[in-house]
């Protein structure tokens, strides 16, 4: 009796800690808040595989179709660079001229906004007037990442026309369910319809090719008229002579004579329904293949996708053709699923951790409600993340493991600290207001000390800022929450009940043992080590000290390899061929066979199904992919570091390439180049020899491979101008450059909406008539007097070589 007296005069009763622990509704109302509402509000919060963010990148894109970079270079980057070098709000510009296109990407200023800047590019884009008039209107968006989801690859042995109608079916059905809302094809050519006339029969009926797109344009036509007011309604009118499929232009008139008679299309061309022409082929197991690609929208979850894609595919699947099969080869909803179910994991383990340590070496109920400050802090979170912008993604929940090993250490110290004051006999309401108070500042600071530690990544600027500013967010919300709920909610909890009263029966008998243990620990070893450190502390700090510097010099000696992004192994292995510029399909499709086949005997030889799901190759021009698939890590027999090893070494020299790279890593953090060096030189031959001379000099070093110089030739060029000749016949270089362009590239008749599909309709000389040079040299030319002569006796030739292409900072 007197122990309690003397304890409940030297207690102060004032302050929120002792007015929340004496008023016990208050502290469970807010726990409640924070469990339920973070619940409502974490079963509603978007949820993504990566976070969304806004890239402050503007891109213009211009196609010049059949244009060489250098021309892309002069026609188009210039002309977009100099309206918008000057534009509020634009850091930097970045150019690439390509072959038939160029793009340039302007990086806005941080803080700047963004839809304004993009109005302003807009605006100056659209008061271009000297853009080459064969360009394509200029696109100008602000990137935003679309947010795939997964990838279904559809194969077998058909035609590619069988397999696009295919996928365009599926792609139908799948938009059908109400989960699915964006579905793309993937690396798909464009429809065609190709009229191709042979020269000989345009020189017999007296036409160009120009003529016959002409008349195509003018006879396919749906224009609407307006409306025709009568006393019994309205009526609308309209000219309706669309055309949409080969067989319906076949019937267009080319020519019409007095007596009636009428040569049709069909008559003098070859007219099919095609593709366009792209050296562009994909295959999955040797099969020809096509992708589909899906995405998530608005509130749409990547799981729900995936299992809403999966039992779509499964009723499809039963309406296919026999020979056609699908696979999905790439699914990012398991990332987040994986990394859903390791954070609920750990906090699973951490929860029993908690509760079976501290009710071992304390007591159970002080276990549980220690405990119960995991899940309030992390559900109380998401009462506020949605107002800082965080999702629930693969980065926010890194956070949250990250926070779950720290986030329980203030409430332990704050409920042993009551459970010290409750074990030398102070009444339960005293000893908790008491030991919060006692440790109020030190945990106070240890919060702090934690949000500072990860308050810096709020300010990290650039793309990567915005990847990683979630973490900040997460952890510091969670560190706050943690700490109200320590200093504020615990200590009601444990002022209320029988803590530190002896127990009875096996759980009792446990604890008294592990008590008893850990101070004979304490006392028979830590305590005389602890005597002998303080009365030898000279010696105790030389010795911290040589410590220390042992391991700084061990840092420091480079031993220990210093890198920015540890590389992690990726669930496929890649390898990426590059020919010259303007090579044959036939030796991409050899290279390709080659690379395949490595492929399959490294499988094989390495556990078969069980190492891989499939193979899949990817031709795009002069660019070859491999790509193999690899089973879960747990079950495949060998790593993917592994893998790749044996098949470079399975593949061998390869004759012809100008690179051949090997990857282990693709699409995890620190993939890519280690070492990334940019030359710049006004005088494009002074870059090549630098950039030749600076790879020779790398391949000397140990450890280094895959190495790549920068430069590849591109295409051979051939410069026509017009001669004596040309010009004596009235030609233009406009009348040759036009007719040359309509012969190999073709003249655009009609681009039109076919469907979802945007068709182009191309009028041009039969595809061998365009395949040898010698053709190039026996091409007729129309003259202003009707009469045709060849190319080569009104031109004169220049061969030369086109840059592959031409990148501007």
């Amino acid at each position: 009796m007197t122990a309690k007296t003397h304890f409940n005069r030297g207690l102060d009763s004032r302050g929120p800690i002792a007015w929340m622990t004496r008023n016990r509704i208050t502290p469970n109302l807010m726990m409640f808040i924070l469990l339920i509402g973070g619940f409502v509000v974490a079963s509603r919060i978007k949820q993504e595989v990566f976070p969304e963010f806004d890239s402050d990148m503007v891109m213009i894109r211009v196609v010049y179709p059949g244009s060489s970079p250098e021309e892309v270079e002069q026609g188009i980057i210039l002309a977009v660079e100099e309206v918008i070098r000057a534009l509020d709000g634009v850091k930097e510009i970045t150019a690439t001229a390509s072959e038939g296109a160029g793009m340039v990407m302007a990086e806005l200023e941080e803080g700047a906004d963004n839809q304004r800047v993009y109005q302003d590019i807009k605006q100056q884009i659209d008061r271009i007037v000297t853009l080459p008039l064969d360009a394509e209107e200029p696109e100008v968006s602000l990137m935003i990442r679309r947010r795939e989801v997964l990838q279904i690859q559809l194969y077998g042995d058909a035609s590619e026309w069988v397999l696009r109608e295919l996928a365009e079916q599926v792609r139908d059905r799948l938009l059908q369910d109400e989960q699915i809302t964006q579905v793309d094809l993937y690396g798909a050519r464009r429809y065609e319809v190709a009229i191709e006339i042979d020269q000989h029969v345009l020189r017999t009926y007296g036409l160009t090719l120009n003529e016959v797109a002409q008349r195509v344009r003018q006879t396919s036509v749906e224009i609407p008229g307006g409306n025709l007011e009568t006393r019994g309604g309205d009526i609308m009118l309209r000219v309706s002579e669309r055309r949409d499929w080969a067989r319906e232009f076949a019937t267009i008139p080319v020519i019409t004579t007095a007596d009636g008679s009428v040569l049709l299309l069909r008559d003098v061309a070859q007219i099919k329904d095609t593709f366009e022409e792209q050296d562009r082929y994909a295959a999955y197991n040797g099969k020809r293949a096509i992708a589909l690609a899906v995405y998530r929208v608005g509130e749409q979850t990547p799981i729900g996708i995936s299992d809403a894609v999966r039992s779509a595919m499964a009723e499809i699947e039963k309406d296919l053709p026999p020979g056609i099969d699908w696979v999905i080869n790439r699914d990012l909803s398991t990332i987040y699923r994986q990394r859903l179910e390791l954070l609920l994991k750990n906090a699973f383990v951490g929860l029993t951790l908690v509760i079976v340590l501290l009710g071992l070496f304390l007591e159970f109920r002080l276990a549980f409600w220690v405990t119960m400050g995991i899940p309030i802090s992390f559900l109380g979170a998401f009462l506020f993340l949605p107002w800082l912008g965080v999702t629930i993604n693969i980065i926010s929940m890194f956070a949250f493991i990250v926070a779950l090993g720290i986030v329980v250490d203030d409430a332990i110290v704050v409920g042993e600290n009551i459970y010290e004051y409750r074990q030398r006999g102070m009444p339960a309401l005293q000893a908790a207001i008491q030991g919060a108070r006692d440790v109020l500042l030190p945990v106070t600071f240890s919060i702090l000390t934690n949000i500072v530690a990860f308050l810096p990544l709020c300010f990290v600027p650039g793309f990567m800022g915005k990847i990683w500013k979630s973490i900040p967010f997460v952890v510091i919300t969670v560190f706050s929450i943690s700490w109200i709920e320590a200093l504020l909610i615990l200590p009601c909890h444990l002022a209320h009940g029988r803590l530190g009263t002896p127990g009875r029966g096996p759980l009792a008998i446990v604890q008294h043992r592990f008590s008893t243990g850990l101070d004979w620990f304490i006392k028979k070893a830590y305590m005389p080590f602890l005597d002998v450190c303080i009365r030898f502390r000279i010696v105790t700090v030389a010795i911290s000290l040589a410590v220390l510097i042992a391991v700084l010099g061990y840092v420091f000696s480079g031993r220990i390899g210093v890198i920015l992004m540890p590389r992690v192994e990726s669930d496929r292995s890649v390898v990426t061929a590059m020919l010259p510029y303007g090579s044959p399909v036939s030796k991409a499709e050899e290279v390709s066979r080659q690379l395949v086949a490595a492929a399959e005997k490294a499988v094989r030889a390495n556990g078969a199904e069980k190492l891989a799901e499939g193979v899949f190759a990817l031709i795009d021009e002069n660019q070859i992919e491999v790509t193999i698939y690899l089973t879960d890590p747990d079950i495949r027999p060998i790593s993917t570091t592994e893998l790749t090893q044996f098949w470079r070494e399975q593949t061998g020299m390869i004759p012809g390439l100008e690179s051949l790279r090997f990857e282990a890593d693709r699409g995890g953090p620190g993939r890519g180049a280690a070492l990334t060096i940019e030359l710049s030189h006004r005088n494009i031959d002074v870059l090549d020899r630098a950039g030749e001379a600076l790879a020779t000099t790398l391949a000397d070093f140990p450890n280094v491979k895959d190495i790549d110089d920068g430069y590849t030739p591109g295409k051979r060029q051939l410069d026509y101008s017009l001669n004596r000749e040309g010009h004596s016949l009235g030609l233009t270089q406009q009348a040759l450059a036009r007719q040359l362009r309509n012969a190999f590239y073709g003249s655009e008749a009609v681009r039109q909406q076919r469907g979802r599909n945007e068709v182009k309709v191309k009028v041009r000389l039969p595809r061998e008539q365009r395949v040898h040079q010698h053709d190039l040299e026996q091409l007729l030319i129309r003259t202003p007097r009707g009469t045709d002569v060849p190319l080569a006796q009104i031109a004169r030739v220049e061969p030369g070589r086109a840059y592959t292409t031409i990148s501007r900072r």
